[in-house]
């Protein structure tokens, strides 16, 4: 049996990946976020609103609460909540996830301070925060790692009711940016907030499905022979014959589905033109594809 040789597989590179996706969503928090009092839903979220509420409250922390500290408190019970009713879904991957981002919070808060990184530019904080957020997210994603919080509340509901959980983390994250606008009494605040929502899902996506300029296309002619020649032979790419029969004629078609990449599109399409003006020919652009000539299974 031949031996594995994959890093990617190692425990403790999955740690590492969790480690550096902890760091970059702390970042995103106290370079951008937590200054402007944004709150992007999660509990830290929720950290945020406490963390300004107590500003001058206590001795011991003048600024407020810390985020990292609120944040690890209030996620502590939560995931031995979710323990109990949903089961030991929580790896120690998932503590070592939670434990880190408010750890990484915290210190980089104490070595940084509290000051923004871009000042009096909320919109252009509320884009980058999101960017980091999603980078930091699908990172800690794709090592089977999670931050807690909120994530185990939409869970615990999915349990008992219908209601998907991507619709349940919405609802959840959007009754903690409501308690922004209760807390600070602006109108602002949520509507900045669900901006960074937005860009965080969809960096997530991107790190997830990967960053794919490549193109699925699927073409009907007459000329299929000739376009099968045109991608074995020229561009060296292969193809699926897919037997299909016109709607209005009712004849036999055979319809040729292939992938290429963004470049080879217009090669293609150029010698479609050429050579059957009356081909249909449809585009979709590709998230991932897995196979030879592109990403291969590992």
């Amino acid at each position: 049996m031949r031996k594995r040789n994959n890093k990617a597989s190692h425990p403790f590179y999955s740690y590492l990946v969790v480690a550096i996706g902890s760091f970059i969503l702390a970042s995103g928090y106290v370079l951008f976020i937590t200054p402007y009092k944004i709150v992007p839903g999660g509990i830290y979220g929720v950290s945020i609103v406490i963390h300004h509420l107590t500003k001058g409250m206590f001795d011991f922390a003048p600024q407020g609460l810390p985020v990292g500290a609120m944040g690890l408190i209030l996620d502590i019970p939560l995931t031995i909540i979710g323990m109990k009713l949903l089961g030991p879904r929580f790896g120690m991957k998932n503590v070592f996830g939670l434990v880190m981002t408010s750890v990484c919070i915290d210190t980089l808060t104490y070595f940084w301070g509290y000051e923004p990184l871009v000042t009096n530019d909320t919109l252009l904080s509320c884009i980058f925060g999101g960017v980091l957020f999603g980078v930091g997210l699908g990172l800690i994603f794709k090592a089977k790692g999670a931050t807690g919080g909120t994530d185990t509340i939409a869970m615990i509901i999915a349990k008992h009711t219908r209601l998907p959980l991507g619709q349940l983390l919405i609802y959840v994250d959007s009754c903690v940016v409501l308690i922004g606008l209760i807390a600070f009494r602006d109108w602002k605040i949520p509507l900045y907030s669900w901006i960074v929502i937005f860009i965080t899902g969809k960096v997530i996506d991107g790190i997830m499905q990967g960053m794919s300029y490549d193109k699925t296309v699927i073409i009907i002619s007459d000329k299929y022979e000739k376009i099968r020649d045109k991608l074995l032979i020229d561009m060296d790419r292969g193809g699926t014959y897919f037997l299909g029969e016109g709607m209005h004629a009712g004849r036999p078609k055979k319809v040729i589905y292939t992938n290429i990449s963004r470049r080879e599109l217009s090669t293609l399409i150029d010698y479609i033109k050429e050579i059957d003006p009356n081909a249909f020919v449809t585009v979709i652009d590709a998230n991932e594809i897995i196979g030879h000539g592109f990403k291969p299974i590992k």
